[in-house]
């Protein structure tokens, strides 16, 4: 399953790669705190791990609210692209990024899950309300590689450093 680093780091480099090489239109809106917030939202589908935590201490348990359910849907997602869609039709753009990153972010988490393995063990309920029927590939699971995630959590960070360096010429930060 995808670790915390993998989710925040691949959204991370997925929109900073968008920014860099495909985005023509409103591109000054995209800016690095953009960047961070997709990442930090890369990781908001877990939030129900923490509400878990604390719901359970308070002594109360809900089906739809445990880990890979509600928060693991695309209805999720969606809830941050319609208030994005509608910043972006009344030309307000930096709030309308910031929607639509937190959507994406959101939207690559359950991607990340439902491919390499995460969230319910049923797999992602892409169609909930609708449907509860869960999807998944799961291939870290699936190919018993339990170990792998630290070491891809590394080889992405690496990668990620390395476009940096070439492409933004972060030693100059240094």
């Amino acid at each position: 399953m995808p670790l915390a680093v993998t989710h925040i780091i691949l959204t991370i480099i997925a929109v900073d790669i968008y920014r860099d090489y495909f985005m023509k239109a409103h591109k000054k809106f995209l800016t690095l705190h953009t960047i961070l917030i997709a990442g930090i939202a890369g990781m908001l589908p877990d939030i129900d791990i923490a509400l878990n935590w604390f719901l359970g201490a308070v002594g109360y348990q809900n089906e739809i609210l445990m880990h890979g359910a509600l928060t693991h849907t695309l209805a999720f997602s969606l809830i941050f692209l319609i208030p994005g869609y509608y910043f972006y039709q009344k030309k307000n753009y930096k709030w309308a990024m910031y929607f639509f990153v937190i959507s994406f972010g959101i939207f690559f988490h359950l991607f990340l899950d439902f491919l390499l393995g995460g969230g319910r063990a049923e797999g992602i309920m892409w169609f909930w309300p609708f449907s509860s029927v869960g999807y998944k590939i799961h291939l870290l699971l699936k190919a018993n590689l339990n170990a792998l995630p630290q070491g891809i959590d590394a080889l992405i960070l690496l990668a990620w450093l390395w476009h940096e360096e070439v492409k933004h010429k972060i030693k100059d930060f240094i």
